[in-house]
């Protein structure tokens, strides 16, 4: 991934429009004859118009959308016809207001322009969560060739960072425009993430609402769909978007030695650092006070694990202990919510009160436990140019083992010692200690391996009967043990029972005694894997496992980094066994490749003894993320790999 900082101080006003900013267009009834999008006709959607005006105006931020777009297949193209507006509530009754909306559906009828407009029944609010709040609506009589278009209007008294905007969406854009504007007294970063460059620009001062303003305006014209890709966290990350945020005000000093507003006058920055977020972390009763409380927690340990001799053996324990007293209520935060105190007495709480819990727990297990701070995937990837305590909603606990540090998190009863909640596993987060914050990498430190093994008996009349058992480790063992924890029935339904047609018995799943998670079942006069040919049987050995296709099949060029939570091995081993009299004719060979870095190597081993033939497949990829460039490696590796493993061996009666 390659992220870009704009420097809009160096950007010049040199602008050729082929549209004005903040000129919507007419809804044009050739928009409404169109039956699909001429570049692509698979196409389900296009945007034709989109408008983010941001604009600072006594006092407060307000936000003007407008969006329409062209609906081509209306069941592909849901995201769409589904809108939800968040709005942030703050503390001390201070919160953003949604005030106005409109919602209308135009579609052609006798060939003229006929709306649909949706009653406000069909708006509703909804309280989130206690952060921000959601207004909700549906579009009314969609149809294919429809346009949908809403618009609505944010006043919010929060200054200080300005949404994250998306400029690429999942189907192509015709028109695009970003517009800020700031009295000059405000001075903003605008962060620019992406590799899209707007076609037209204008950054300059003039005079707007009154008052000496500085105008930002990013254009941009016929947008290739960016879509979501297999093997990505979150696809957010890399599509374009742009956000502003205060670095500092320079408000003049009145007579009376005030700015008139009652902010004070004179040069103040805001540019903070992640020192100054750790300082404000320190700071804030819900964060550094709750660090504090270590009486509270002095006695909780039982003297059993205190005493424990072995600091990471400890650590481990004080994990376990922290797990099985305590459960998270599914709530991110990098703030207590209730409190620790709260906590002990409910033995619930958020992800920052479970582990703020821990690594109190560890201090007094005489560990030198610290907090990590970090974004959780859904909330997006920190930037380093670009420190905000907004994007922090997540808390760890990290010791440091002579130089070797390890990552705990007791949000789950499942993870262990440096296998965290996937969610977490966001590519680097910040270790704040009361003296410094430092960037440690954040991601799963060890290859998870599955273990794939069928044990097989070839029948004379050439059904099979035999064993499977599928067992997991590392990151994969916790991330299926939580999943079954969590709804076993349909844990198995999802895995299994839907996946293996063929008649089974005996499904088992759970946690072994080393801590990976494995499922079996036993399978009696299966039919479906031999052919009958010419007297022979005909089957591939891998029976089940052999897997016509795989994931790494996308035809467009790769946009984005291949995420795959950890490096794994995937092992596969299948043995079978023929009856009395019969004899294998012929066997697939051995067989490996591998990539030149060896990141992604594969091994095909056919072994033979006697009557009974045992293939193992290994496939190994090393790293848990790829850069995008990798993509075609993989795609050609897995190719072959299909190919290999759709081999057959024939058998005979002797």
């Amino acid at each position: 991934m390659r992220t870009y900082l704009l420097i809009i101080a160096l950007l010049t006003s040199n602008l050729v429009f082929s549209q004005k900013f903040l000129d919507p267009p007419k809804l044009d009834i050739e928009d409404l004859k169109l039956t699909s999008y001429a570049k692509n006709p698979s196409e389900a959607a296009e945007v034709i118009y989109k408008s983010y005006h941001y604009y600072i105006n006594d006092g407060d931020l307000h936000l003007d959308v407008i969006s329409r777009v062209k609906i081509y297949k209306k069941d592909d193209a849901k995201k769409f016809l589904e809108e939800e507006i968040y709005t942030y509530l703050g503390k001390n009754h201070n919160e953003e207001k949604i005030t106005s909306l409109k919602v209308n559906t135009y579609n052609l009828e006798n060939g003229k322009i006929a709306t649909t407009t949706v009653d406000k029944n069909s708006k509703y609010r909804s309280k989130e969560n206690k952060n921000y709040s959601v207004t909700k609506f549906a579009f009314e009589n969609v149809k294919d060739g429809s346009v949908v278009e809403y618009k609505y209007s944010v006043l919010s008294p929060f200054l200080y960072v300005i949404p994250r905007v998306m400029v690429e969406d999942e189907v192509p854009i015709r028109y695009f425009e970003y517009v800020f504007d700031a009295p000059k007294h405000f001075g903003y970063n605008i962060n620019y993430k992406g590799r899209l460059m707007p076609k037209n620009r204008d950054v300059s001062e003039r005079v707007l609402y009154g008052t000496d303003c500085r105008t930002y305006r990013f254009a941009y014209n016929d947008l290739a769909a960016y879509r979501n890709e297999k093997y990505v966290n979150n696809i957010d990350n890399y599509r374009t978007s742009i956000r502003a945020e205060l670095n500092s005000t320079d408000f003049p000093i009145t007579s009376n030695g005030a700015y008139s507003t009652g902010i004070s006058g004179g040069f103040k920055s805001y540019g903070i650092s992640w020192s100054d977020i750790r300082k404000q972390l320190y700071d804030d009763e819900n964060f550094g006070d709750e660090l504090k409380r270590n009486n509270l927690v002095k006695d909780l340990l039982p003297e059993e694990i205190k005493s424990i001799k072995n600091d990471k053996d400890r650590a481990a324990a004080v994990l376990k202990f922290t797990q099985n007293k305590y459960k998270w209520n599914g709530e991110y935060s990098a703030f207590t919510d209730k409190g620790i105190k709260q906590l002990m007495a409910t033995n619930s709480g958020n992800s920052a009160e479970i582990n703020l819990m821990l690594i109190l727990l560890m201090r007094s297990a005489n560990l030198n436990a610290e907090p990590v701070l970090l974004s959780t995937i859904g909330r997006g990837l920190l930037t380093a140019y670009s420190p905000s305590i907004s994007m922090l909603n997540y808390v760890l606990a990290i010791v440091d083992f002579d130089g070797k540090p390890t990552l705990y998190d007791a949000t789950s009863k499942m993870t262990t010692p440096n296998i965290i909640r996937p969610a977490a596993l966001n590519y680097y987060g910040y270790v704040m200690t009361k003296d410094e914050a430092k960037p440690i990498d954040v991601v799963c430190p060890e290859k998870s391996v599955t273990y794939l093994t069928v044990d097989a008996k070839l029948n004379p009349d050439g059904t099979f009967t035999g064993d499977f058992s599928d067992r997991d480790t590392m990151l994969y063992a916790m991330m299926n043990s939580e999943s079954y924890d969590k709804d076993k029935e349909a844990y198995q339904k999802e895995g299994y029972k839907e996946h293996y047609k063929f008649p089974y018995a005996n499904l088992k799943s759970g946690a072994t005694e080393k801590g990976d998670f494995e499922t079996s079942f036993a399978f009696d006069s299966v039919d479906s894997f031999a052919d009958g040919i010419g007297g022979k049987l005909v089957f591939n050995p891998l029976l089940f496992l052999y897997r016509k296709s795989h994931e790494f099949d996308q035809a467009e060029e790769r946009r984005s980094p291949i995420e795959l939570m950890t490096g794994y091995d995937r092992v596969k081993k299948v043995t079978i066994t023929l009856p009395d009299g019969y004899a294998f004719e012929n066997v697939p060979k051995s067989k490996k490749f591998r990539t030149e870095d060896s990141a992604i190597q594969y091994v095909y081993k056919v072994t033979q003894e006697g009557n009974k033939l045992t293939v193992e497949t290994t496939t190994t990829v090393e790293d848990p993320v790829y850069p995008k460039e990798y993509y075609p490696a993989f795609k050609q590796i897995f190719d072959n790999i299909t190919k290999l493993e759709g081999q057959v061996v024939t058998v005979v009666k002797k």
